[in-house]
């Protein structure tokens, strides 16, 4: 997607984002929407240009998304409700509907391992405690892939916070399971941007070394 003026990246300002953030500061022109100013001297003095607003503020949002071309948009957005109200959902349809208006290329979703069709992948007891959440990730898929948008949606299992392995893989086996380093999610996050194969999917992300058991699956090639 090099040959598009800028991604549009939702929810830099920590986790998975965050790492997102970084990497793409090394080849892309990047915007990244921030709810608070906590992330912003950091993001900035990577070279990214930051704005503020809320992914449940649909009028924040298409303000920001038209202000000058963007050709792909990464969202991590999600986490601990605001106010009552997720994001993982809303928020998510918001910047679908937003990208749709400015013209958006490509859309990517960090999901989460445990949504949609993957639900089996996870012990009932974790998808019992984190039912509420993947409902509504589960429904933020479902939108985008309606959207006639080009999407790409990343599961990635049990996030770590520790130094890339270099072993993260995507797969297209909803049954697979396993923890992932945020550093080695955000390096496929990056590399689905350029890979046609990617486009239209649903992945999920996965270390080789941490799968729950299963030894011998389908994995997307970037080659």
């Amino acid at each position: 997607m090099s040959e598009n003026p800028s991604i549009f990246l939702a929810g830099a300002s920590r986790g998975v984002g965050r790492e997102v953030a970084q990497l793409l500061a090394k080849s892309y022109s990047v915007k990244a929407l921030l709810r608070t100013d906590a992330a912003q001297a950091e993001l900035e003095s990577l070279g990214i240009t930051t704005v503020r607003g809320d992914a449940l503020d649909p009028t924040a949002l298409e303000a920001a998304m038209r202000a000058e071309p963007v050709g792909a948009v990464i969202s991590t957005v999600g986490g601990l409700p605001k106010d009552g109200q997720r994001a993982d959902y809303l928020g998510n349809k918001n910047l679908v509907d937003a990208a749709l208006k400015a013209g958006v290329q490509k859309f990517i979703l960090v999901s989460s391992i445990g949504s949609g069709n993957s639900a089996g992948a996870l012990p009932p007891a974790a998808l019992e405690t984190l039912r509420p959440v993947l409902i509504e990730k589960a429904q933020a898929e479902e939108y985008l892939i309606a959207s006639g948008l080009t999407y790409v949606i990343i599961r990635p299992g049990g996030l770590k916070s520790e130094p890339a392995t270099g072993n993260g893989v995507l797969t297209p086996d909803p049954t697979i399971a396993g923890t992932i380093h945020r550093a080695d999610v955000a390096r496929l996050v990056c590399q689905c941007l350029d890979a046609d194969q990617a486009d239209n999917r649903v992945l999920s992300a996965v270390d080789r070394q941490m799968t729950y058991g299963q030894a011998d699956f389908e994995v997307l090639s970037f080659s």
